[in-house]
């Protein structure tokens, strides 16, 4: 068995295709229950974020797996296989065990060293441990992989120096609007993304904060720890209106603001600039309202772009450190546990080669003194070590590749092993 990395992210896909993929718990469950009835995969976990839908899975066929998990994807999702082909992620190995981690570091992210990611997958492995479609191996990776994030952040000063998503639109909507001192500031949504942006926007001085959300309780206790304004969401547009910054990130599936609310609300303002951070997968607000006369939309594309720059901080360089650490650490742990049955075969197999060939050499020699014969036993173990070295490393590597099983048969030949010594 081996590990696989399915999906799509921000690396290499249009922010309008990783909409399109983005699932909610319904379907990323639909997408699970899909990938798991495929012979080659025995375990799924789904990662889906504004930032990636990723499938990460225990397979033993890498080409089978593959093939299942672009039907099962494609299936729940609507989106072509022709659509799929040439933005897919796909990690095997070694190459996915590295990307789960510098995932749960935040060093994938869109903005690097970001901290919601691990909520984000710790969340991930919750459902897949709740459903049972997470077992033994992605247990143990993801959570390898937390411990890890939680090191980078700890360890790294990453947390200091990355620039949140909230903190780069906030700039943007700065060099746009004027210092952040005093701009009225509408956040529509409360969930962790909604509160990050309203904690931005207070730390930076904004002159007043409203909270909008479909439900009025969590506008209201979000509003009451940040000394905000909560209004229901019968009232979006006539905050739409008094609002300098709109920042909304609803994880709904229509639109929120569309380009007539948008519009009437810049009757309201007679004009007056105003900026839209959309930060939601898929979007909020309306494409068309960064058309509007005195209106900036800055929606993923937009921030991805400004955050595309800086990121080999000296920080970051630490946290790749500590990530490639850990990675290998990780697969020299794993390789030791999978490998370990085939290693005890062929040593056993050897020693029982060994203990014969020693037994033969003793009658042959009855007049060698007993220095002479523990000098023969030495030489003919320490031959015997020599050989099975490089088999014994090349078994480790297989199994860090996931390839073992492919080779078991030339092991037996090769050993002259019964197949119940390597189960």
């Amino acid at each position: 068995m081996s590990t696989v990395v399915f999906g799509l992210n921000h690396h290499r896909t249009p922010i309008q295709l990783l909409e399109r993929v983005s699932l909610g718990q319904d379907v990323a469950a639909r997408l699970t229950e899909s990938a798991l009835e495929s012979p080659d995969i025995s375990e799924v976990v789904v990662v889906s974020t504004c930032n990636r839908t990723e499938v990460y899975a225990e397979v033993s066929a890498f080409h089978g797996a593959v093939a299942d998990l672009t039907t099962a994807l494609t299936g729940v999702t609507g989106v072509t296989q022709d659509d799929l082909v040439e933005h897919l992620e796909l990690q095997y190995g070694e190459a996915a065990v590295a990307h789960v981690f510098n995932v749960a570091a935040g060093l994938d992210s869109m903005a690097v060293g970001e901290a919601q990611i691990v909520a984000q997958l710790r969340d991930a492995l919750a459902v897949g441990q709740d459903s049972g479609a997470a077992g033994p191996a992605l247990n143990h990776l993801l959570q390898q992989a937390l411990r890890t994030g939680k090191r980078v952040r700890t360890e790294t000063g990453l947390d200091r120096v990355s620039r949140s998503l909230v903190e780069v639109g906030l700039e943007l909507a700065r060099d746009l609007l004027g210092a952040v001192e005093g701009l009225d500031v509408l956040v529509v949504g409360a969930g962790s993304m909604s509160s990050l942006a309203a904690t931005t926007a207070s730390r930076l001085g904004a002159g007043s904060i409203t909270v909008v959300n479909r439900t009025h309780e969590r506008a209201v206790s979000l509003a009451a720890r940040l000394d905000a304004q909560a209004r229901p969401i019968a009232e979006i547009e006539a905050a739409l209106a008094q609002a300098d910054v709109v920042i909304s990130c609803t994880g709904s599936t229509g639109l929120v603001v569309d380009l007539a609310a948008a519009a009437d609300a810049q009757v309201a303002r007679s004009g007056r600039a105003q900026v839209y951070l959309d930060l939601a997968m898929p979007h909020d607000v309306a494409v068309e309202v960064g058309g509007l006369r005195g209106v900036t939309r800055l929606g993923l594309a937009e921030l991805g772009q400004a955050l595309g720059r800086g990121t080999e901080l000296p920080e970051v360089s630490a946290a790749r450190g500590v990530v490639a650490d850990a990675v290998h650490r990780h697969l020299s742990d794993r390789a030791a546990q999978v490998a370990a049955p085939t290693v005890t075969a062929i040593r056993a197999a050897a020693a029982e080669v060994v203990t014969r060939e020693l037994e033969r050499v003793d009658q042959r020699t009855p007049d060698l003194t007993d220095a002479e014969r523990a000098e023969v036993h030495l030489a003919i173990h320490r031959v015997v070590e020599k050989l099975l070295h490089r088999p014994t490393v090349r078994v480790k590597e297989m199994a860090i590749d996931g390839r073992i099983v492919e080779y078991e048969d030339a092991i037996r030949a090769l050993f002259d092993l019964h197949g119940s010594e390597l189960s």
